[in-house]
Order: structure tokens, then C-alpha cells, then sequence
């Protein structure tokens, strides 16, 4: 079943499902609507036999920005849920993690906040020359989400990742293909169909094969799974703090932040 959404554009070609993020004016910034589009297909393509790979991608200078913050500031925009429910980015997150089948990326631009921590849990990420990848949850009052505090340090090693969380450094497609935030990078001019042409191959490769392979590979998503949760109580407490309400206010004026009296 494909579930659609204004700005997440689904596509199924050969057994791959490519979810695309297109909201090119907000850079591709994640709405509660595009995490519930994009965790229903992500979810539905694991009992979908004809699907055999997911992609994803942004769409124009950005692969996304992160999240909308006027949604995190519980702006107009921001869904009703009931009190139990899991809200939308939870699941997208839990979707990511729990994935059975290949899960690829093409980043094509910009990549902020979770548009970086997701691809901790894509098994192969691929980018253009012209992608930066930041992770600025500290500049904004935040900490980090999608068990990127546990991820991040295994992959690229505790002082790399600290110049990351801690600093939000910025750094360009060549830095993190070296650190192995990355596997490659791509041409911009065919990023999308090779990125396309490497989802086809597992694709047509066997699938059980591919699956077991994946499992063992990832075989500490239990960690993962606490350390997200862990992250999740301190990011929506983090919500509520003065701290947060300055790095808002400083974005919308387009200011830097002022943490000196808090």
C-alpha cells in the first residue's frame, strides 16, 4: 500500500520504492505529515513482497534541512495525537531501525539534523559533491535523536563525532565519504541514477540472502532501540526549556543565539 503526502513523492520501479522528500522552498524540512507518509512506506515495504530496496532522496539543493521547527515549537502546524500515541517522527525512526530490507540514500544537497542521523541507519549512503552534512542539536538548545549519540561514535569514532554533536560542525561530501559517514561520492549529474542502478542490483540479488546479511550486520539494534528512547526523553524535555525558546526565536529573526544568561 502506498501512502501518499503533498511533499513526499513515492515511486516503485524493479522492486525498489523511492521515497522522495520534495518541498524544495523549506529546503525539504520534515512536517509531521511527511514523517507519516514517509514511515507508512517505509513500514509497508517490509511485507511487500515486490519490493526489495528503499531509497531515499531530496529533491532540488537540499535532501532535507531536518525538522520544520515551527512543528517542534508546537506551532499551527503541529498534529493532534492522542496522549499514547507515537507521534510521526517516532515512527518514521522506528521504521528506519526496524527495517528488514536494504535501505539506501541519495544525498543530493543540503542534509541538517535528522537529514544526517537517519543515514546512520541507511545501509548505503551516497552524495553529491556539492552535499554538507551538519548535526546543530547543540546550537539549538537540543541534544541528539535516532540513537546518533551511540551511532555516530561507532562510525566515524568519539572525536570526530563530538566535532559533530557537540559543535555542529559542518563538513562538505568528501569529509564524511573519508570519516565513513558515507560511501561514496557521486557525480551530481547521476547521483540519482546510479544511486538507482546500485538499488536495482541488490534488488535483483537473493532476498533472504540480503535480508540475513543485513540482520548481522546490524546486529545491535536492541542498543540502538534504548539509546533512541533514552534520546527521546531528553530531546522533548529539551523542548520545554528556555534554551530551546532562544535558539527558535534566534532562527526565526535570523540572529545568532544568545545562551550567555541562561
Amino acid at each position: 500500500m502506498i501512502t501518499t503526502s503533498e511533499h513526499i513523492d513515492v515511486n516503485r520501479t524493479d522492486g525498489v520504492l523511492t521515497l522522495t522528500m520534495n518541498r524544495p522552498a523549506k529546503k525539504n524540512a520534515l512536517t509531521q505529515e511527511m514523517y507519516a507518509a514517509l514511515a507508512d512506506n517505509v513500514v509497508a515495504a517490509q511485507s511487500d513482497p515486490d519490493i526489495r530496496v528503499v531509497v531515499l532522496t531530496g529533491t532540488a539543493d537540499s535532501f532535507t534541512a531536518g525538522n520544520d521547527l515551527a512543528d517542534f515549537a508546537g506551532g499551527p502546524g503541529k498534529a493532534k495525537r492522542g496522549e499514547n500515541e507515537i507521534p510521526p517522527v517516532g515512527r518514521f525512526l522506528q521504521a528506519i531501525l526496524q527495517a528488514e530490507k536494504p535501505l539506501l540514500a541519495a544525498v543530493n544537497g543540503l542534509a541538517v539534523g535528522v537529514g544526517v542521523t537517519m543515514l546512520l541507519h541507511c545501509d548505503l549512503v551516497y552524495a553529491s559533491p556539492n552535499a554538507t552534512f551538519q548535526t546543530p542539536f547543540v546550537n539549538l538548545g537540543l541534544v541528539p535523536e535516532a540513537g546518533s549519540s551511540l551511532l555516530m561514535p561507532r562510525l566515524v569514532g568519539q572525536q570526530k563525532a563530538n566535532e559533530l554533536l557537540l559543535l555542529g560542525k559542518k563538513i562538505d561530501a568528501a569529509e564524511a565519504e573519508r570519516i565513513g559517514l558515507i560511501a561514496g561520492v557521486l557525480d551530481a549529474d547521476t547521483l540519482q541514477h546510479d544511486v538507482a542502478q546500485v538499488a536495482a542490483t541488490l534488488a535483483a540479488r537473493a532476498p533472504n540472502a540480503v535480508k540475513l546479511t543485513k540482520s548481522l550486520v546490524k546486529h545491535e539494534r536492541d542498543d540502538v532501540a534504548q539509546q533512541m528512547a533514552d534520546e527521546s526523553v531528553h530531546f522533548s524535555a529539551q523542548l520545554q526549556t528556555a534554551e530551546f525558546a532562544e535558539a527558535a526565536s534566534a532562527f526565526a529573526e535570523r540572529r545568532p543565539a544568545d545562551f550567555s544568561k541562561l
